[in-house]
């Protein structure tokens, strides 16, 4: 399942941003949002890969990565911002950067 949600991760282009639960509705498991983010966690063991993990935030569009969050907040919100996506205090603007074509 995580290199279905990987291809479904990669459709979304730069500069807008999926929930963990669109991911998982978009690969027909509707409840595994928690999936997605243990597939996500898995990519920290691949120092090289094509996945835009930095594009996926909770459904409230804050950003959550499971891990050390002095380190990986601050480089998934600049990754984000480097594309153009805006935040709203820490929360993306999801009204006009969630992308919905999944």
């Amino acid at each position: 399942m995580f290199e279905e949600i990987y291809a479904a991760l990669r459709k979304v282009p730069a500069g807008y941003v999926v929930t963990y639960g669109q991911i998982a509705r978009a690969v027909g498991s509707p409840g595994a949002a928690r999936t997605v983010g243990w597939a996500l966690r898995a990519l920290c063991s691949a120092p090289q890969n094509d996945v835009p993990w930095h594009r996926v935030v909770n459904a409230k569009g804050e950003i959550r990565t499971g891990q050390d969050e002095a380190n990986n907040v601050p480089l998934q919100r600049l990754m984000l911002e480097e594309e153009g996506v805006e935040f709203i205090g820490n929360h993306v603007d999801m009204a006009r950067f969630q992308w919905n074509d999944m």
